[in-house]
């Protein structure tokens, strides 16, 4: 395979995986877009890269020879009521005929480069976590199919990380928090590597190490939280003052250390979630709340700023955009992984971690492993395919923060601080004690306000 790898993409969004991967040199060859505002984007951005619309199309584009059958190809579909026995024998739930078409995708690639000489694609698939836990065995199926078996694999529960070995591609998956890269937000997504049967997801996708990292970092939390105060604790204590800070003359404060998972809705629903109690995504500037702008969102998910500023735009396109979009620096580690292991030659540069762990049983009699968090591999080694990575960077929203540039309709009015703080008495809903504070504040004040007019 070259050095210089090409890539397609699906569910292309905004194109994350285009800013996480250029910096090796990858070559983007198509994506696959069909939103409008999207399309908008990577027309403002790519507009040398086709957008070849509908995905449903392309495994026959590829067999015709319209599309270029890249290297690498990516991206994230729906993982729901997906059966390879639906669709063996020719039937497709709406929701998930774009899983069976991705796999189709792949297969088309693959198909085409085998005859051209080349080895077969890289696949890398992204999706939320709780793809795992479908009740309809989605992700089993996924795998299976992706794994070239004609049935799938049942399991009594898949754990976040895992190997399998299949008969046309191996395939390896890894639950990954873009917290520990550089993001100060909890953003916990599924991503499965595949690849043909010289391909090593595993050596790609976990981590090895002498020292178990995520034990190593709880000692430090539980040392670090023994020596400040909880995050939830009155304003007075240290903690508390860390997250209230100046910029350009401006009062601003924060309510945690990070953000909760950014979700696509969050222009249009942010008053009545989780969030709008814990104020994570919250900020008060100069002692009024408000929501994060679509600048604040890109930065979050390590986007230029403005990257989604583009003729046409309105900020809940924004704000949807940048939600459903990939958390740019994971995706920037997993291409360093694959451009790492391009260089990689010879077998004696591979870690041989199964001869450590017991396969699970399965009806299918595949070489599957469940792993989860860090295994101890021998002596001084420990596998790595927990939600940290090996070298956790840990960023700070302070950075993320602009000030002087949000709208009066980011902020949160009286009324809506008074309905909160109603919904929350209402439902016994514990409330990050600074934020209802803030809150009360705000409401009072318009009350007050009504009563001098009176």
């Amino acid at each position: 395979m070259n050095k210089n790898l090409t890539f397609g993409s699906v569910c292309s969004g905004i194109e994350a995986s285009q800013l996480a991967f250029s910096p090796f040199g990858f070559e983007q060859l198509w994506s696959s877009e069909i939103a409008e505002f999207p399309s908008k984007v990577l027309e403002h951005h790519f507009p040398d890269i086709p957008n070849v619309g509908d995905m449903i199309n392309i495994p026959n584009s590829i067999l015709n020879r319209e599309y270029e059958a890249p290297d690498l190809f990516c991206g994230g579909t729906p993982c729901q009521a997906f059966s390879l026995a639906g669709w063996k024998n020719g039937l497709a739930d709406e929701r998930g005929q774009l899983t069976m078409t991705f796999i189709e995708i792949a297969n088309a690639i693959d198909k085409i480069r085998l005859e051209d000489g080349k080895d077969k694609s890289i696949v890398l698939w992204e999706n939320v976590e709780g793809a795992l836990n479908d009740k309809t065995n989605a992700f089993g199926n996924f795998i299976a199919g992706l794994a070239g078996f004609e049935e799938e694999i049942k399991v009594s529960k898949w754990t976040k990380s895992g190997y399998l070995e299949g008969k046309e591609r191996n395939v390896a998956w890894r639950v990954i928090d873009a917290k520990y890269f550089g993001l100060p937000q909890q953003r916990k997504r599924l991503y499965v590597l595949a690849g043909g049967k010289d391909f090593k997801p595993d050596q790609v996708l976990f981590e090895f190490n002498n020292k178990d990292i995520v034990k190593e970092l709880k000692l430090k939390a539980k040392k670090s939280s023994s020596n400040s105060p909880n995050l939830f604790l009155t304003k007075s204590t240290e903690k508390e003052k860390e997250l209230v800070f100046n910029n350009q003359g401006v009062k601003l404060e924060v309510f945690r250390e990070y953000t909760d998972c950014l979700y696509a809705a969050y222009g249009t629903k942010w008053n009545g979630n989780a969030a709008a109690y814990n104020g994570s995504l919250y900020v008060s500037e100069n002692d009024k709340i408000r929501r994060l702008t679509p600048l604040e969102c890109e930065r979050l998910m390590g986007f230029p700023d403005n990257y989604t500023k583009v003729n046409g735009n309105s900020h809940t396109n924004r704000f949807q955009a940048v939600g459903n979009s990939w958390a740019v620096p994971v995706v920037k580690w997993i291409g360093s992984q694959i451009n790492a292991f391009t260089d990689k030659k010879t077998e004696n540069e591979f870690n041989e971690w199964k001869k450590a762990i017991q396969p699970k049983k399965n009806k299918l009699n595949a070489l599957l492993y469940l792993l989860d968090g860090t295994n101890q591999i021998s002596k001084f080694e420990y596998l790595n395919s927990s939600n940290i990575p090996n070298n956790p960077i840990f960023g700070d929203l302070k950075n993320v923060i602009e000030p002087n540039h949000a709208l009066d309709k980011f902020y949160l009015s009286s009324k809506a601080c008074a309905g909160i703080l109603r919904r929350k008495n209402e439902r016994n809903m514990n409330m990050n004690a600074e934020l209802e504070i803030l809150m009360a504040r705000i409401s009072k004040g318009d009350k007050l306000q009504t009563e001098k007019k009176s």
